[in-house]
């Protein structure tokens, strides 16, 4: 690892995690593929800690259809026998079992808004919500946005969607960004989403 300031919790020598907070926590995800995953791994982690889902991403995607929620929506009770007997991914049933349902209300609610993105990104009325957090403790575990996003998948009849992991999916998938200001992602993620369109670098707006 590079001697670059990093958020506290990514402070490791673990390679993947590193990885996975310098490239992906934080920055906003529009497709719904990369949601379900999130959505499933973060329902996964229950429990558990992130560390171990992280681990076991591969052995998820190789076990959930790359992510593909219209494959996993179809799964029967055959696939849901083996799933429970594959090492890669946690063996949980209940875990298992919604993931699959999961997945029919994730198809549900695409079909209602023309994507799972477009509907998910209505409780942060468009854009990321940019904080200012300069320690690792000040980060709430629960948001009213995260509150009222993970009431409605509830009522829609998702489970493992409580708030604190609804808030986690939030942070990972770029809704709200809460890399520390000491964070060497943070300048990088505030409001200066970089992205290379026909060769050349730009800066876009919160939002875009």
């Amino acid at each position: 690892m590079d001697h670059r300031s990093r958020c506290s919790w990514a402070i490791t020598t673990k390679d993947y995690y590193t990885v996975y907070h310098d490239e992906e926590w934080g920055v906003p995800v529009h497709d719904d593929q990369k949601h379900f995953e999130f959505l499933l791994l973060e329902g996964a982690q229950a429990g558990l800690s992130w560390d171990t889902i992280l681990r076991k991403r591969e052995g998820y995607r190789q076990a959930f259809d790359q992510f593909n929620p219209a494959l996993v929506a179809r799964y029967d009770a055959d696939r849901m026998a083996e799933l429970h007997q594959n090492a890669g991914i946690v063996r949980n049933r209940l875990k298992i079992a919604s993931a699959i349902r999961n997945a029919q209300i994730f198809l549900a609610i695409q079909e209602a808004f023309g994507s799972f993105d477009a509907y998910v990104w209505r409780f942060v009325e468009g854009k990321p919500r940019i904080n200012a957090w300069k320690t690792l403790s000040e980060i709430p575990i629960t948001t009213r946005e995260s509150d009222a996003l993970s009431k409605d998948l509830q009522q829609r009849g998702m489970k493992f969607v409580g708030s604190t992991i609804i808030y986690a999916h939030m942070q990972a998938t770029g809704l709200v960004m809460d890399h520390t200001v000491d964070c060497f992602r943070y300048p990088m993620l505030n409001g200066k989403i970089i992205e290379k369109k026909a060769g050349v670098w730009g800066i876009l707006p919160p939002g875009f």
